[in-house]
């Protein structure tokens, strides 16, 4: 009953529409956290904890991750016979390991994404020989739609401070080609992988370069400008608003009710909807359903999901469905990978098959029908 009653909260504002749209919007594709199973072991050797399954099984996607994905988002149509799509939050950029071991770990230095594959295929071909390729060839075909999610994911202020640190950790992840098992930031309001956490407000000065930096490389990586900015735990100060407006972010994931830091661990509350607009204009979306299907053991995702996805029609809501890439990953351990595809084949199914006049759509496609929707009920009026 509790349950029920949240999912129909959650909808009761925002914008409205009677078709019946699904978006999948999935974080953190493109970074490298995990490297492999034996950094894991080495890790674990050396005292570092597994906090989460993303220390446990969250590896940069293979080839083979990328084609068992592209065969089930190919396996539904919608009323338009599209496939399913993903928007992908991804990332552009990585630690450079090898440059950053050559130079001693004292300073921070990343590549881009080819360069990770590349450097991936010589180090381990059987798993990655051939994904970038991969990875093109799905967003040609309208399988994914890559869309912001920071320059790399990690917070660049505490990575630094534990280089300086020698801290345990961090050198022993670094040596295992791994960002992961960090146990503390040193900050209440920082976390290790939130690329723009801060503690004073002052520190946002430095963050603009890396969101410039950021969206131009993932111009580069990508091949086109982002339109849609998801920052790591939807977590990014309000000031950097315009300069996201003035670099193509025309929309921006926000929690339905918001804490956000305003600096020295001060926060001011805020409540939101999908269609509510910045101050200087772009579109906040909030994500209405959660699906994580290796999260919970014994827990049905499928039907937890379906019925969120259920009121969000009732409600004339588009379902934006929040995951992660942690649930289709293999390179650990495959069966973790078919627990969660194995879901998503069948909450896919279970939506054509509900509501067959259902349209599968990237979130950019979303946020363009939402203001195609509102001008066009603008010129209706007067």
């Amino acid at each position: 009953m509790k349950q029920t009653l949240l999912n129909n909260i959650k909808n009761i504002y925002g914008w409205k529409t009677k078709r019946k749209i699904v978006v999948f919007s999935v974080d953190d594709y493109g970074n490298v956290r995990l490297d492999s199973i034996k950094a894991r072991k080495n890790m674990d050797k050396a005292g570092l904890k597994v906090l989460s399954r993303f220390d446990a099984l969250d590896t940069l996607e293979t080839r083979e991750d990328l084609e068992i994905l592209f065969e089930t988002l190919s396996s539904v149509k919608d009323k338009n016979k599209r496939s399913a799509v993903f928007t992908p939050f991804a990332l552009p950029c990585n630690i450079n390991f090898e440059a950053m071991a050559k130079d001693g770990n004292i300073k921070y230095i990343y590549e881009t994404l080819p360069e990770t594959y590349q450097k991936l295929e010589t180090k381990d071909a059987n798993a990655y020989s051939g994904t970038w390729n991969l990875w093109q060839e799905g967003i040609k075909n309208g399988l994914l739609h890559p869309q912001f999610h920071g320059r790399e994911h990690l917070n660049l202020k505490v990575f630094k401070e534990k280089l300086h640190q020698k801290d345990h950790e961090l050198r022993t992840a670094l040596q295992n080609r791994s960002y992961t098992s960090i146990f503390k930031s040193g900050y209440d309001t920082i976390g290790y992988t939130a690329a723009f956490d801060f503690w004073e407000e002052s520190e946002n000065e430095v963050l603009k370069d890396i969101l410039i930096d950021g969206l131009n490389q993932f111009e580069r990586v990508y091949g086109y400008r982002a339109k849609h900015f998801t920052p790591p735990t939807t977590k990014i100060h309000p000031i950097h608003h315009q300069l996201l407006k003035e670099n193509g972010i025309d929309m921006i994931d926000i929690n339905l009710i918001h804490q956000q830091h305003i600096g020295s661990g001060r926060y001011k509350k805020s409540t939101n909807y999908t269609g509510k607009k910045t101050k200087t204009g772009q579109i906040y979306i909030v994500r209405n359903v959660v699906f994580e299907p290796t999260h919970k053991r014994g827990f049905d995702w499928v039907n937890y999901s379906l019925k969120q996805v259920e009121a969000a029609f009732r409600w004339h809501r588009p379902a934006i469905i929040s995951s992660h890439r942690v649930n289709f990953c293999g390179h650990i351990d495959p069966k973790n990978r078919e627990k969660g595809i194995k879901a998503l084949k069948e909450l896919l199914k279970r939506i054509v098959r509900k509501w067959p006049e259902v349209e599968f759509m990237s979130s950019v496609e979303l946020g363009e029908f939402m203001d195609k929707d509102k001008r066009q009920k603008i010129k209706d009026k007067g």
